[in-house]
């Protein structure tokens, strides 16, 4: 194992610090909230968290007096929630197959989730599977061809952020998030939209990995993609970046 191996971090790692980030951003903790409260999370009642990651959502349950179950099919995710909040319930397991008994939950919980499956009718059939009749789900997350940035150049801003989406498993999943609900017999649908908007460099990481990985795919060349990010580079130094990032909120009750 060489030095430079032996300093990097594993990429799991590097996605707990980012969804870490996430977490930390302006907004972040009331989107959080809202959440819970469209799922009517209180005392006595029961709420899976799917795709929990590090576990904070169960913890923030947990402190509503919720029975909350933290499921993620990453185990060094679940080692790392188990080692942050010991007393909480982490599984390992996938949005396919819950580790829970049928009618078993008042509410379902999928934050930044369907965006990475190949299969979210499959996803919803089991999250009816495990609610109780009338109980809520809420979805969760980010469209990821619709980020809206400011920029020199429109033209190139647009292929890259398409680009990037097409890298992602479903990354138009949240706005079909009413048609799937609609589809798996859920009732009571609704969206909101809850849009983020950015002028400093805390989101300029982003920004970068969205360009680098629209360069990865051979979309855009090296030295336009490193013209790109040194454009937001200079904008976000000189107060002038601008980022807005919709995100979806879907409601729905399961059949009764």
């Amino acid at each position: 194992m060489t030095r430079e191996t032996e300093q990097t971090p594993p990429p799991t790692d590097h996605l707990i610090a980012r969804l870490d980030a996430a977490d930390r951003l302006p907004g972040a903790k009331e989107l959080r909230s809202l959440s819970y409260d469209l799922l009517g999370a209180g005392p006595g009642k029961s709420v899976v968290d799917v795709g929990c990651g590090a576990g904070r959502a169960v913890a923030e349950l947990a402190e509503r007096d919720v029975r909350a179950v933290g499921v993620d099919p990453n185990e060094r995710m679940i080692a790392v929630a188990r080692g942050r909040w010991p007393e909480a319930d982490f599984r390992i397991a996938g949005a396919y197959e819950l580790p829970l008994p049928d009618a078993s939950m008042d509410g379902y919980r999928a934050d930044k989730v369907f965006h990475e499956l190949t299969e979210p009718e499959r996803a919803l059939a089991e999250a009816r599977r495990v609610l109780t009749p009338g109980g809520r789900i809420v979805l969760f997350g980010q469209d990821w061809d619709t980020f809206v940035i400011d920029s020199d150049d429109p033209a190139l801003t647009r292929t890259i952020v398409h680009a990037r989406a097409e890298m992602t498993t479903s990354p138009r999943a949240a706005r079909r998030y009413r048609n799937l609900l609609l589809d798996a017999w859920f009732g009571d649908v609704t969206v909101e939209v809850h849009t983020g908007v950015f002028t400093g460099p805390t989101l300029l990481p982003l920004l970068t990995g969205l360009a680098e990985g629209a360069c990865s795919t051979g979309a855009v060349t090296r030295e336009r993609t490193d013209g790109w990010i040194a454009e937001q580079r200079a904008r976000a130094e000189a107060d002038r970046l601008f980022l807005a990032m919709p995100m979806f909120l879907a409601t729905a009750t399961a059949p009764r």
